[in-house]
């Protein structure tokens, strides 16, 4: 599905595989793997590839025919990975450009990104299992299982688990982030 999004999105504004991965600052041989659907792109790499098109990340997921009701399915969800790899978060929701939630998971040590990033939404992180540390403009928030905490996300943040047991969150942004 993200594939034909970008596909789409590209073709549409006149783009070559090797004009975009320039305009993106990535190689034109990941572009043609993420269109073929032989690979997932990074987070890091959708942002890039949003801010090139001026659009938000879950456009790129966005099906133009989505019904008005979904049924989130395991195994049939979109994956997006984090900075490297790191974390995988799978899509709750479908791209509809309102609201994003996503399904966390991060192993002892793990951590969303190496630095704090800012973006205009509103964030919720619900922790399912464990306990989540939010870097939160440079203070460390702690979050346990069963609690929420809600941010304003343009405050820098990131996401760690600083225990040695896996931890499991949903995360909501609305907007979703561009």
């Amino acid at each position: 599905m993200i594939g034909d999004q970008l596909r789409e999105l590209r073709t549409r504004r006149g783009l070559s595989l090797r004009a975009l991965a320039a305009e993106a600052g990535v190689s034109a041989t990941l572009l043609s793997q993420v269109e073929r659907g032989v690979t997932e792109p990074s987070l890091s790499t959708l942002r890039r590839l949003a801010g090139v098109f001026g659009e938000s990340v879950a456009s790129l997921f966005e099906d133009r025919t989505a019904p008005p009701v979904w049924i989130s399915r395991p195994g049939e969800r979109s994956t997006l990975r984090g900075p490297r790899g790191q974390i995988g978060y799978e899509r709750l929701t479908p791209g509809n450009g309102r609201m994003e939630v996503l399904r966390g998971v991060l192993e002892p040590g793990q951590a969303i990104s190496a630095e704090p990033w800012s973006h205009a939404s509103l964030e919720c992180a619900f922790v399912l299992a464990g306990t989540l540390t939010v870097d939160l403009d440079g203070s460390p928030r702690t979050v346990r299982t069963g609690e929420a905490i809600t941010f304003d996300s343009q405050l820098p943040h990131r996401y760690l688990n600083r225990t040695d047991a896996r931890t499991e969150f949903l995360l909501s942004v609305a907007p979703p982030m561009p």
